[in-house]
């Protein structure tokens, strides 16, 4: 009969193990009562700690309480705790590996993206184009070549007609770029344009107002915005012109309101048109079958007097529809101060 295995030795010293390992150390240490940990990281990073954990071992109470202490340590050390970017940065470097601290940091400060040209493809082209106006069409033609192209039309577009020239010039008669200028460029990019971006690129004030007073109720949306006239005239015109409200579904052209029709509950919709303008009202039915908007008008006949609570309801229910198939893709939104046409 074969002897067993002799049992593997506990780890004393922690030093011995990696990011990853050390992030499972403190995990188990948790236990089952702290496993909403777990849903702040990604796949990867779940994949990475659990093969560290399955493959872990014993390790020794000593071990075990100086990795905590380790962890603690960054919090308790001036008896207060700030959060920076700094400070978050060095937490993670003790835990994780320099790559995956690398790719959480990039992810906290620039645009969401897995890679710096998935990031890219997420800044404003307006904004992107005014900090490459100012960098070697050189450069500008790689990084254009990088992104996607019809947001690199979009850029192109937005940069001075001689420069943007210029750098189509250097993208017709690019070769493939080496690796390490590609790296360089790369660095440059995270390092001067995203950290700054994160730190100037807050949402406009005025657009989130908008937000808020979408959510309003009609009487409670024209007290604040009446209020806000008598105090910043200004400030409530452009609240105004960025709010998108129930009457603004009326610049929809056909296809995006059949679209709309179709995520829209029939109760809801009867319950809308109710207290939607005759133009609006007939702009649906017009997008409806013969039948349906028979069948529509005789259940708004049947319902007889609603409340105005109930109408506003229904109606933010359907701007919240248009608003989601808009973010799919499906319908495109302007708002009350828009003069763009909407293109489908």
């Amino acid at each position: 009969m074969a002897t067993m295995a002799k049992k593997k030795a506990a780890i004393e010293d922690p030093s011995r193990l990696t990011g990853p390992e050390k992030a499972a150390v403190i995990l188990l240490a948790l236990g089952e009562e702290h496993t909403g940990i777990w849903t702040q990281l990604d796949d990867e990073e779940i994949k990475e700690i659990s093969q560290a954990m399955s493959s872990l071992g014993t390790i020794s109470s000593a071990a075990v309480e100086q990795i905590l202490h380790e962890f603690v340590s960054g919090l308790s050390g001036t008896g207060a705790i700030m959060g920076s970017f700094e400070g978050t940065q060095r937490l993670l470097s003790s835990i994780l590996p320099p790559d995956k601290v690398d790719s959480l940091m990039e992810e906290i400060r620039g645009p969401a993206g897995r890679t710096m040209w998935d990031k890219l493809g997420n800044v404003n082209e307006a904004v992107l184009a005014n900090y490459l106006k100012n960098e070697y069409p050189q450069t500008v033609a790689v990084v254009l070549s990088k992104i996607k192209a019809d947001h690199a039309a979009r850029v192109l577009a937005a940069l001075p007609e001689d420069f943007a020239l210029e750098c189509v010039q250097r993208m017709l008669r690019m070769e493939p770029v080496q690796r390490e200028i590609l790296d360089k460029i790369e660095q440059t990019l995270r390092t001067e344009f995203m950290s700054n971006l994160a730190r100037t690129s807050k949402r406009d004030s005025h657009e989130m107002m908008a937000d808020i007073f979408n959510n309003f109720d009609r009487q409670t949306e024209s007290r604040f915005v009446a209020s806000l006239e008598e105090r910043n005239r200004e400030s409530a015109e452009r609240i105004r012109a960025l709010m998108f409200v129930f009457e603004d579904l009326s610049k929809l052209d056909p296809g995006g309101v059949q679209t709309l029709l179709r995520g829209v509950e029939k109760s809801q919709l009867a319950l809308a048109l109710k207290g939607a303008s005759d133009g609006l009202r007939e702009m649906f039915f017009s997008n409806m079958s013969e039948r349906a908007a028979k069948i529509m008008r005789e259940d708004m006949d049947s319902m007889g007097p609603v409340r105005l609570k109930d109408v506003d309801g229904a109606q933010m229910s359907m701007v919240q529809v248009a608003k989601d198939l808009a973010a799919k893709g499906e319908i495109m939104l302007a708002g009350a101060g828009s003069e763009d046409e909407l293109i489908y």
